[in-house]
């Protein structure tokens, strides 16, 4: 297919980032005159400039460029870089229309194993990111990083933005095997939103359980098959960008560390980066914080283990044994990243079995003969 059609090429960064050649630039191989080959990337970055599903107008500067005139400058990385950018995605007719150019350009990137990273625009766009999926055949485990539980669920709520994730919980097909929530803050989301995640047997973390210990939230993020970042939920000193201003949140940190382990996830697919408005961006510090948080995501990547299958010799199996309940709980530790597996058997008894990722505190709970919460959760999506 000619991805080429759906995209404005990146005139004015044709030799901005050629002179050093040690510069993440450098290796990006850019839409400037010729299509890049996307086929034979690793990696392919998309701008995306649609506002029209918040309360903003679309940007008069591109938000996508002013992140790669950071990211761009930054140096290169351990990684042997196969990246390339397509350039900035020409916005449908309708908002619709844009959705479905993601979805269909989304869907053709990674059916050729290369993982697009969308540099957006408003929210809402995840939507097409997770449409991207639906002939792929297999169900898919979303984590959605933010302040706010984007699940408004009337159609008079004017912003779409405030209302895709509800619209994806209730899209069919459904190949939504679980959604997850992380970095929210209570005060900002209604009590029963939280109860309806529990309820559908989804996880949830707090920000300031991520700021208590930051390893709670590995092994949400080593399960997604795609991320939905919205940069609202970074604090105001590392992303001055929102429009209400978020004195509380991630610290820039912690948003990079959650990017480095989303780019280590070997089953991640796709990676987009929501509600970026240079309009209100101060001196360009939001712009910097996501080009540094894009550079780990890159390093992640290019640091995965290759750790997917569990017959092989990476692995140590252990077999817990409850005195109660015959059936044992089984998990798996790698040898090369110390990161822990464990398997969870559905409640229909069929033998229908996940292997997902967890914690070594879960693996210590059921050593003292209590159930994983993870393990919990997983098994009643299952049912």
């Amino acid at each position: 297919m000619n991805l080429s059609i759906f995209f404005e090429p990146l005139r004015d960064f044709a030799d901005a980032f050629t002179t050093d050649p040690k510069s993440v630039g450098s290796a990006v191989s850019l839409f400037s005159h010729k299509f890049p080959d996307w086929r034979s990337a690793d990696m392919a970055i998309i701008g995306v400039n649609e506002f029209r599903g918040s309360a903003q107008e679309n940007s008069a500067v591109h938000p996508a460029n002013e992140v790669r005139r950071k990211l761009y400058n930054l140096k290169k990385g351990s990684g042997a870089y196969k990246i390339v950018d397509l350039g900035n995605l020409l916005p449908g007719i309708t908002l619709e229309d844009t959705y479905l150019r993601i979805k269909e350009i989304a869907e053709n990137l990674i059916t050729h194993n290369t993982l697009p990273i969308i540099i957006g625009g408003s929210h809402d766009l995840d939507f097409g990111q997770f449409l991207a999926y639906e002939n792929l055949e297999k169900a898919v485990n979303l984590v959605t990083v933010d302040s706010c539980i984007d699940m408004q669920e009337s159609a008079a709520v004017p912003h779409h933005n405030k209302r895709h994730l509800h619209r994806i919980l209730m899209h069919e097909p459904n190949y939504l095997f679980s959604l997850s929530q992380v970095g929210y803050q209570s005060y900002l989301v209604e009590p029963e939103v939280i109860a309806t995640l529990e309820k559908l047997h989804f996880e949830t973390v707090r920000v300031g359980e991520i700021h208590h210990n930051m390893q709670l939230v590995e092994p949400v993020i080593r399960q997604a098959d795609l991320i939905s970042f919205d940069i609202s939920a970074i604090n105001a000193q590392a992303a001055p960008n929102s429009t209400g201003g978020n004195p509380f949140g991630l610290t820039g940190e912690e948003a990079c560390q959650i990017c480095w382990y989303a780019g280590q996830n070997d089953g991640l697919s796709s990676f987009g980066l929501y509600e970026y408005y240079p309009e209100n961006d101060h001196h360009g510090l939001t712009a910097m914080t996501l080009a540094v948080m894009i550079w780990y995501f890159v390093e992640g990547f290019y640091h995965r283990k290759n750790e997917t299958d569990f017959t092989g010799k990476k692995f140590v199996r252990y077999a817990i044994a409850f005195h109660d309940n015959p059936n044992k709980m089984t998990f798996y530790k790698s040898k090369v990243s110390d990161k822990w597996w464990m398997e969870v058997e559905g409640l229909s008894g069929d033998k229908n079995i996940k292997i997902v990722p967890c914690s070594y505190d879960d693996y210590l709970a059921a050593s003292k003969g209590e159930v994983p919460n993870r393990w919990i959760l997983t098994q009643g999506r299952m049912a």
